[in-house]
C-alpha cells in the first residue's frame, strides 16, 4: 500500500499550478489544448511515458510538467509526476510535498516505490519527488534500476511524465528520453536564443528521442494572462 506522508498547508503562491486554482482561465483551457495534441501526436504507440525539458534553466518546463499532469488526471488518467531533476528539483516545492525519500532512494534500493510515492489533493494525481541530492544523477538515471522503475509505476499508472534538466546544460535528460515514449521541449518566450532551441532538438534526436512537440510559453496577452503555445516538432 501507498505510504500517505502528509503534505504541508499548499500555498497557490510558491508556483503557478493554473490548472488547479483556476480551472476555468484561459491558461488552464490552453493546458487542456497542449495535452490533446500531445495525445494525438502520439496516438499511433499509445504513449504512456513522457519527458519534459527545456534548453536552459528558468524556461518554464517544472510550471508545464506540473500543470500537465494535473491537466491529464483531470481527464481521468490515474498520473505519476517524477522530479527527475536530480541537481535542482523543485517538484516537491510546487505541491509543497516533503522530499525526504523520493526517486534516488528508490534507484538506490533503499526504498520500493509504493513507499516513495506521495498522494496530493488532486484527484488520480500521484508525486514522486527526486529525494536525496545525489553525486551521480545521470548515472542513476541510466541505470538497469530505472527500467525496473518503469516497469513498476506502469502497473499502477496510465501516465508516467518525467520532470528533467535543461537538455544543454547536463546529459540527464539525453540519457532519459531513451525510456520514454515522446519528449515536450519547452522555451520561454523573449528568452530562449533560436540557437539554444535548435541545440536541444539537435541533442534530442542525436539521443534518438520522440519530440513530440514544443510548448511556448511566458508570452502575455492584454489581460496580463500568461499564454501557453504548443506547436509540433
Amino acid at each position: 500500500m501507498k505510504i500517505k506522508r502528509k503534505s504541508k498547508p499548499f500555498d497557490y503562491t510558491i508556483r503557478h499550478l493554473i490548472t488547479e486554482v483556476s480551472p476555468m482561465s484561459q491558461e488552464a483551457e490552453q493546458f487542456r489544448t497542449i495535452r490533446t495534441n500531445i495525445m494525438f501526436s502520439s496516438a499511433e504507440q499509445n504513449s504512456r511515458i513522457l519527458m519534459v525539458t527545456s534548453g536552459g534553466p528558468s524556461e518554464g518546463k517544472s510550471t508545464v510538467a506540473a500543470n500537465l499532469a494535473i491537466s491529464f488526471a483531470q481527464q481521468g488518467k490515474k498520473t505519476l509526476l517524477v522530479d527527475a531533476d536530480l541537481r535542482k528539483p523543485t517538484v516537491h516545492i510546487s505541491f509543497r510535498l516533503i522530499n525526504t525519500l523520493g526517486l534516488t532512494n528508490f534507484l538506490t534500493r533503499q526504498i520500493e516505490l509504493e513507499g516513495a510515492v506521495q498522494s496530493t489533493s488532486i484527484k488520480m494525481l500521484d508525486v514522486l519527488t527526486s529525494g536525496p541530492i545525489p553525486p551521480n544523477p545521470a548515472e542513476l538515471l541510466g541505470s538497469s534500476v530505472m527500467q525496473r522503475f518503469l516497469e513498476e509505476a506502469l502497473k499502477g499508472y496510465d501516465l508516467v511524465l518525467f520532470d528533467t534538466p535543461p537538455v544543454t546544460v547536463v546529459a540527464d535528460a539525453k540519457i532519459l528520453s531513451n525510456v520514454c515514449d515522446g519528449t515536450i521541449l519547452v522555451c520561454k518566450h523573449g528568452k530562449t536564443e533560436r540557437q539554444s532551441l535548435v541545440k536541444s532538438k539537435e541533442l534530442l534526436s542525436a539521443a534518438q528521442s520522440k519530440i513530440l512537440g514544443v510548448v511556448i510559453n511566458g508570452k502575455k496577452n492584454k489581460k496580463k494572462e500568461m499564454n501557453y503555445y504548443y506547436g509540433t516538432s
